[in-house]
C-alpha cells in the first residue's frame, strides 16, 4: 500500500508525538483459559473427514472482495460427508488472514451467513478511504495525543465490527479465525488469539476485534502502530512449549527465526510493550501463520494429538492470493522513474518473491503433514490450491485485475467483479474441481 497514500503518509509525519491507546487486560489466575485459542475453537468441532483451512491475503478491499466471492463459492457449493449432503463452506476449520482479508475473516466469524447479507454495504462498498483521508487531513488529528490509528479503530468498531471482543467471536462457534499482525520492533508475525496473548501474560477476551483488524491492516508511517502491553507477572520461565520448540529448532533456520522472535517477549527489561502493524509485512498470504503455528507445535501429528482430535481423510488448504502484476511504465522512456514509482517497484519485486516462497513452502508442508497423519490402513490425501489474478487466460481480464489499487475505496464494478472472480478462480482450479467430484459433489453454477 505503499503507492496509496505516499504524500499523506509524509505529511502525517508532521504531527506531534502521540501514544498508543493500551486496550489489552492482564491475565488473571486461570482466568484466560477459556478464552479465544486454537484450542478452544479446534477442540470444539466435530474431527471430520477434512481439515480445511483458508488463507485470505492482503490488499485492501480488492482481497476482501475476492476473499468474499470465495467464501459464497464455497457456501454455494455441496458436498456429501458422511452420507449427507453438506455446504463445503461448513467444512471449514481455520481461516488465516492479514490486512484487506482479515476484515472478510473477522466479519464472517463474528457473523457466520450474515456476511451475505450486509459485508457488502458494511464495507465492501463503503467508502472507507474517504473516511480516513478525511481524518487524516483534519489538522486537529495530526497533533492527536492518541494518534491517527484510533481514528481507524473507532470508524471500524462503530460501523463495521460493532464493538464486538474476542470474548463474542469465541462465542459465535464457527471457525478459528487468526487475524495475523507484524511486531514492528522485532520482525515477529503475530496472531491475535490467546496461545499469542500468553506471552504478553494478557487475556485476548475483551480485546477488540476492530482493533486486531486495525493492527492487521496498518500500514507503517501512515498509521500508527497499535500498541498492546507486554505484562511481567506471569514470567517466571518460558513455557514448556516454547523450550520444545526451541530444541527442535536447533537444525531448521526457518523455525530458529520464528523460535527467537516469540522469545523477545520474555526480554523483561526490553519489552514494555510492543507496537503492531500490517500483517503483510512479515506474511501477505495468511499462510506463514498456518505453517509457524503447526511446526512450533511439533507438527501436525502432535497438533492433533494435543487436540485430542482423530486424523483427517483429506488436508484442504486454498490461498486466496489477491497480489497484483502492475505493468510499470516507466521502461516505456528513458526518464528516470519517480521515487513512488521507484519504491512501488522495489516493493512488489519483494512481495512476489516472498509470497512465491511461501506458497512453495506451503505446497510441500500440506503433503508432508498428510504424510505424517497417514497411516497403513488410513492414508490421508492433500489438497493445496492457489488462486489469484495470474490464473486468468485472457491477457486484458488480468490487466483489469491488476489495474485495481490497494485501496480502501473501490467502484461498484470494481468490488463486483471481484467477488466473481472469487467464484470464478476456485470453481474453475483444477484441483478444486477433483476435489469437490472426490467428495461426490459439483461446484456452483452460479
Amino acid at each position: 500500500m505503499a503507492s496509496l497514500f505516499l504524500g499523506l503518509g509524509l505529511l502525517a509525519l508532521s504531527g506531534c508525538a502521540s501514544y498508543g491507546v493500551i486496550d489489552n487486560e492482564p491475565k488473571s489466575g486461570s482466568g484466560s483459559e477459556g478464552s479465544y485459542s486454537i484450542r478452544s475453537r479446534m477442540g470444539h468441532r466435530n474431527a471430520g473427514d477434512i481439515s480445511f483451512i483458508l488463507a485470505f491475503s492482503g490488499g485492501g478491499t480488492r482481497a476482501a472482495a475476492l476473499s468474499y466471492g470465495v467464501l459464497e463459492e464455497l457456501r454455494d457449493t455441496t458436498v456429501v460427508i458422511g452420507g449427507r449432503p453438506r455446504r463445503l463452506l461448513d467444512e471449514v476449520d481455520v481461516i488465516s488472514s492479514v490486512s484487506g482479508g482479515s476484515f472478510t475473516s473477522a466479519y464472517y466469524g463474528l457473523y457466520g451467513d450474515r456476511v451475505f447479507d450486509d459485508f457488502e454495504d458494511a464495507f465492501l462498498r463503503r467508502n472507507v478511504q474517504g473516511h480516513l483521508m478525511r481524518g487524516l487531513l483534519n489538522p486537529l488529528q495530526w497533533f492527536s495525543s492518541a494518534g491517527r490509528t484510533e481514528m481507524a479503530v473507532k470508524f471500524y468498531e462503530e460501523t463495521v465490527f460493532h464493538r464486538a471482543t474476542f470474548a463474542d467471536l469465541k462465542r459465535k462457534g464457527g471457525p478459528l479465525i487468526l487475524i495475523n499482525t507484524s511486531d514492528l520492533g522485532y520482525g515477529v508475525r503475530f496472531s491475535f488469539v490467546q496461545e499469542y496473548f500468553n506471552l504478553l501474560c494478557s487475556d485476548i477476551a475483551s480485546f477488540p476485534v476492530a482493533r486486531a483488524v486495525t493492527a492487521s491492516s496498518a500500514v507503517p508511517v501512515l498509521f500508527n502502530p497499535v500498541v498492546v502491553r507486554n505484562y511481567k507477572e506471569c514470567k517466571t520461565s518460558k513455557p514448556e512449549w516454547l523450550l520444545a520448540a526451541e530444541k527442535r529448532a536447533e537444525n531448521n533456520p526457518l523455525l530458529t527465526q520464528v523460535v527467537e522472535g516469540l522469545q523477545s517477549y520474555f526480554l523483561k527489561d526490553k519489552r514494555d510493550y510492543a507496537h503492531f502493524v500490517d500483517g503483510g509485512i512479515t506474511d501477505n498470504t495468511g499462510l506463514r501463520a498456518i505453517y509457524e503455528v503447526i511446526e512450533v507445535v511439533g507438527g501436525a501429528k502432535e497438533l492433533v494429538r494435543k487436540l485430542d482430535r482423530t486424523p483427517p481423510r483429506r488436508v484442504v488448504m486454498i490461498s486466496v492470493n489477491a497480489s497484483t502484476d502492475p505493468e510499470p511504465e516507466m521502461d516505456a522512456s528513458n526518464e528516470q522513474p519517480s521515487l513512488e514509482e521507484t519504491i512501488n517497484a522495489v516493493t512488489d519485486v519483494q512481495l512476489h518473491r516472498y509470497n512465491a516462497a511461501t506458497e512453495e513452502l506451503l505446497q510441500e508442508s500440506v503433503q508432508r503433514w498428510a504424510r505424517e497423519l497417514s497411516t497403513l490402513g488410513r492414508p490421508v490425501t492433500p489438497h493445496f490450491i492457489r488462486i489469484g489474478f495470474r490464473d486468468f487466460e485472457q491477457a486484458e481480464t488480468r490487466r483489469f485485475f491488476n489495474r485495481i489499487p490497494t485501496s480502501f475505496e473501490l467502484s461498484d464494478e470494481q468490488v463486483e467483479r471481484l467477488i466473481t472472480a472469487g467464484h470464478e478462480l476456485l470453481r474453475n482450479n483444477p484441483t478444486y474441481r477433483q476435489l469437490v467430484s472426490d467428495l461426490g459433489g459439483s461446484p456452483s453454477t452460479r
